[in-house]
């Protein structure tokens, strides 16, 4: 069975939807098959499409976003996913205060998995200018290569 990821922001139209293409694409690049989707702590963007800049940023990057809608986390992704990855400090501990008692994902912070990042967040783009759409998208990739190689 393959290993189910999901990555959270806030909102789910930035940092998770960025999260989600970049290792999207790095498994396609590594030949390795992942169910992967993203959510927010929020639901106050529900149903509508990534930023216009996340969008921009990751089609410049060959992995388009247009498609994806957000949505906010579930009390079913809990059982769903095998990990569920914060993309801050913040969205983590507001994961672990709603994690049911029959949660079987395990929780982490994004950077944590790329050697020399631990403990940081992946700084949040949405009101800074496009060019932290960039900062936003390396270190997605970042995250991304390094969890291909910790998981699989």
């Amino acid at each position: 069975m393959a290993i189910s990821v999901l990555f959270v922001c806030m909102g789910n139209i930035c940092r998770s939807p960025l999260a989600e293409a970049a290792l999207r694409q790095q498994c396609g690049l590594a030949h390795k098959s992942m169910i992967i989707d993203s959510a927010g702590t929020h639901d106050w963007h529900e149903g509508r499409p990534p930023d216009d800049r996340a969008q921009a940023v990751a089609a410049k990057n060959g992995a388009p976003i247009d498609h994806l809608r957000a949505r906010p986390v579930r009390a079913s992704d809990f059982r769903n996913f095998d990990y569920i990855i914060a993309l801050d400090g913040d969205n983590l501990s507001r994961l672990q205060a709603i994690q049911p008692a029959d949660s079987v994902a395990v929780l982490s912070l994004f950077l944590d998995h790329v050697e020399g990042r631990e403990g940081e967040g992946v700084i949040d783009p949405y009101y800074e200018s496009d060019e932290a759409f960039d900062t936003t998208w390396a270190d997605a990739v970042a995250g991304a290569k390094a969890l291909i190689d910790k998981l699989t």
